[in-house]
């Protein structure tokens, strides 16, 4: 296939603006799914993507469309031919947004969707300055317009300020598309559009002296993704920049200086489809054999492996970023002889998701485990909903926690990821934690609501941007720890579900902070500790024991909830007993065997409260670190 009948792009939106529904409706398009096979948010093929209906992986697949030339003069240039449309599909929620990065590296253009009922949200906002830092060809959308709450003509001034701000409103009106994935109205101008605008995709500019065609040049090709096979080992997804390579060839990966040989590669259409060979400009995938997982990363780059007697000075291809987690969590497994498992499971996962990184560690309360860095609190939540599932590991979560710098009396620098790895505050001189700008687009009749929740984070307020009479932008600078602590959840409720929020790190700034430790019966539980402002200690530590009786299953005993700083209790709760009524089987007789029977029960709740153990379910982990 020529490179001028071949497009790769994305598609970016806010999360629910319909990205999953409109590449539903090009595949149906284009006919690269069986009408039979087909099934909503067909690309979404992970349960958790289908229950809680977001992606949360980018998927990307191979369309063909045929132009149809209904019209001689049209202005496709060469209709009548086949055009090999690559798709990549990516999240929406704001901690995927790496996910977003990584398939902009692999295109030239991407749909800008928007919700013609919601408007510019937060991540669009967020995907839009993405894609333009990558140089991709933005092509603008408004969907929903089937629905009666849509407010098309709204949206359209939105889109047309924040994209030519110097235009006229009605010429830059005509540059915008107004669908309804749901319906597939009008859907297909959305690949004509892709035909038109996205350019074919380039080779690179480094010339060769020997090589004159762009077949000759040496072989290229940049990982976005990848995934484990236990016979094909790890299967890197590719978009191929220059060159060409075939099946069985031996290959080497430029970062890592792996050398393997190609098991298989080909296209994804939507399952693998296996090919002879792939050249430049294709999107595909090449299964390289190599069985450890960590030799193959995201953003390198693969190339011919060449005999040190001819070797060729080839220069990598520019890869990502890498990804900096902020939010870190310690994951154990319950029954200590899973370790293994874990790690391997924590490898694979990190195949796909090059954002997460694990380091193992060892607590005596706790055993052996990994402190696990994430890019916020969804982000934990889906890693560990996916090793319970997929791998069958029942896991111990500890309370999430950003990572902390601390210098001591002689102004040693020292990095915090864990609470229990917090020191003595005796030898603490000074502390910092990191800080966001946070961003928020919300309408402006909840504009009230939405400031009292960020003046609870202690921060600054910078600003407050109209991008039209009835939505605004507020511009917030905040600590990190605020940010997960649920803030997404929290706008998302104050605000009815139309506000939304994005953020980026600004760096380290001084804060007062302490640790606090949390006593379950008088047992220290590590798992719970957590750093928090000294100004706000007593707060954080009484919302967190009253989360806990709500989560813990009453036992046999009462159960002493407490939080401590320093050695001082500053908040408890306590969980109730579980009563059995021993005297309902009585009948008559004198109150003393009543009071006999009561006693006998007292005597026994005070012993098992000395001895007793409690036991704390995984899934309370969970709703403590939602709390």
């Amino acid at each position: 296939m020529n490179q001028e009948n071949i497009r790769n792009f994305s598609i970016i939106a806010h999360i629910d603006h319909g990205k999953s529904t409109l590449a539903d409706r090009l595949l149906e398009l284009t006919g690269t799914i069986d009408a039979k096979k087909m099934m909503p948010q067909f690309l979404d093929s992970m349960d958790l993507e289908r229950e809680k209906g977001i992606t949360i992986k980018l998927k990307a697949i191979r369309m063909v469309y045929k132009v149809k030339n209904e019209d001689p003069s049209t202005s496709l240039r060469t209709p009548n031919l086949e055009y090999i449309l690559n798709l990549v599909d990516t999240p929406g929620h704001v901690d995927f947004s790496y996910e977003v990065s990584r398939s902009m590296a692999a295109v030239e253009g991407a749909v800008l969707l928007v919700d013609a009922t919601q408007g510019i949200q937060a991540q669009t906002l967020a995907n839009l300055n993405l894609a333009k830092k990558q140089g991709l060809k933005i092509i603008p959308v408004i969907n929903k317009i089937d629905s009666e709450q849509a407010k098309v003509k709204e949206t359209e001034q939105e889109m047309a300020t924040l994209l030519w701000p110097e235009e006229p409103f009605d010429q830059a009106q005509g540059k915008i598309l107004k669908i309804s994935a749901k319906t597939g109205q009008n859907v297909e101008q959305i690949l004509k559009a892709v035909i038109e605008q996205v350019p074919s995709p380039e080779n690179s500019k480094k010339s060769f002296d020997f090589a004159q065609d762009e077949k000759a040049l040496p072989f290229r090709a940049l990982i976005f993704d990848s995934d484990y096979d236990s016979f094909k080992g790890v299967i890197a997804y590719v978009r191929v920049i220059d060159g060409e390579i075939n099946d069985r060839e031996k290959i080497e990966l430029m970062a890592t200086k792996t050398q393997a040989e190609v098991k298989e590669l080909g296209y994804l259409n939507p399952t693998y489809s296996a090919k002879q060979k792939i050249t430049a400009g294709d999107i595909g995938y090449i299964a390289t054999g190599i069985k450890e997982p960590g030799k193959v990363r995201a953003g390198d780059t693969i190339i011919k492996f060449q005999a040190p007697s001819f070797k060729l000075q080839v220069e990598p291809l520019p890869g990502y970023l890498e990804p900096k987690p902020m939010v870190f969590a310690s994951l154990y497994p319950e029954n200590p002889d899973d370790f293994d498992v874990l790690k391997v499971a924590l490898a694979k996962l990190k195949l796909s998701d090059p954002s997460l990184v694990f380091e193992p560690e060892m607590k005596e309360a706790l055993g052996r485990g990994f402190n696990c860095g994430f890019l916020g609190t969804l982000h934990i939540e889906i890693i560990s909903e996916r090793l319970e599932r997929e791998f069958g590991l029942t896991l111990v979560i500890s309370t999430p926690s950003v990572v902390y710098k601390i210098f001591d009396k002689k102004d040693k620098e020292t990095f915090i990821y864990s609470a229990s790895d917090w020191p003595d505050q005796s030898s603490i001189n000074k502390t910092e934690e990191p800080w966001v700008s946070l961003e928020v687009v919300t309408p402006i009749n909840y504009i009230g609501k939405v400031m009292d929740i960020l003046k609870d984070l202690k921060g600054n307020y910078l600003e407050t941007n109209y991008l039209t009479s009835d939505r605004a932008v507020i511009v917030f600078e905040t600590p990190l720890r605020g940010i997960i602590a649920n803030l997404y959840d929290k706008i998302k409720t104050v605000s009815q579900g139309y506000a939304s929020m994005s953020y980026n790190i600004l760096g380290f700034r001084p804060g007062k902070l302490v640790k606090m430790e949390i006593l379950v019966a008088n047992k220290k539980e590590e798992a719970f500790s957590r750093i928090v402002s000294e100004d706000e200690a007593f707060r954080d530590g009484k919302n967190l024991v009253e989360k806990l009786k709500e989560v813990l299953v009453p036992e046999q005993f009462s159960i002493a909830l407490q939080a401590v700083i320093g050695g001082k209790i500053i908040a408890r709760e306590t969980v109730s007993a579980r009563r059995k009524d021993v005297t309902g089987y009585l009948y008559g007789g004198d109150v003393t065997r009543k009071n006999k029977l009561l006693d006998k029960q007292k005597r026994g709740k005070k012993l098992l409260k000395e001895k007793g153990r409690v036991n704390i379910p995984s899934k309370a982990f969970l709703e403590v670190f939602r709390a």
